[in-house]
């Protein structure tokens, strides 16, 4: 793993960090809509959860923001609504994108592995070609930001060779090139050792301290 781990003490920040709860919750939510698309007939248990849900809505809808607009900048204010870090692992704490985990973070090179799970699903048994696509550009831009330098996607080539399942563990690898004002990254994902699909990507080459995400507002004092 390089110096720039983004799980290390020394990680760059490009947003708020998200809350334990906000975590936890992400991934119940991604496994309870698994279980809500297989169920073969109505449930009583979802009837009480749909009355739940309602309540639960109202009561964090008081509790949340009144502008949705994301805190960046010194002069956003704490009436806006508090932006997390989009660079680094953005499954952990949202249910609508797939999680991963890296073996190795170099700045030529990368490494890890995935498991794309029903909510992820477009052909029967198989993932949605879109969810592969955004799955490409989150680890190739995690690596651009733990590594430097960092910039917005410019353009994401993808090449479908194979049905990619779904609920199997995959690995996926990188190399990257940095140029003068462009980084050319080109990763895959494998089943054993079978290319699955692959993904060109072409981003901004900038300075961490220049992106958006880099100029987050804090978190407000905690009510009493």
């Amino acid at each position: 793993m390089s110096n720039n781990d983004p799980h290390g003490p020394s990680r760059k920040a490009f947003g708020a960090q998200p809350l334990q709860q906000t975590q936890e919750a992400a991934g119940a939510i991604r496994r309870l809509a698994g279980l809500l698309l297989a169920l073969e007939h109505p449930h009583e248990t979802v009837a009480d959860m749909l009355t739940q849900l309602a309540r639960w809505e109202r009561e964090l809808a008081a509790a949340g923001p009144a502008d949705l607009t994301p805190r960046i900048g010194p002069d956003s204010g704490e009436s806006r609504r508090i932006y997390l870090d989009h660079a680094f692992d953005i499954g952990a704490y949202n249910p609508c994108f797939p999680e991963y985990r890296f073996d190795r973070i170099d700045t030529e090179t990368a490494c890890g592995t995935v498991n794309f799970l029903i909510p992820f699903e477009g052909p029967p048994g198989l993932v949605h070609g879109g969810f592969l696509a955004v799955f490409f550009d989150c680890v190739i831009q995690h690596q651009n930001c733990a590594t430097g330098p960092a910039g917005k996607t410019r353009s994401l080539e993808m090449t479908y060779r194979r049905p990619t399942p779904l609920l199997t563990e995959l690995r996926f690898d990188i190399e990257r090139t940095v140029g003068e004002r462009t980084i050319e990254s080109t990763a895959r994902l494998l089943l054993d050792d079978v290319v699955l699909c692959a993904a060109v990507v072409s981003a901004v080459a900038a300075a961490p301290s220049s992106l958006a995400g880099a100029r987050f507002g804090q978190r407000g004092h905690e009510p009493a």
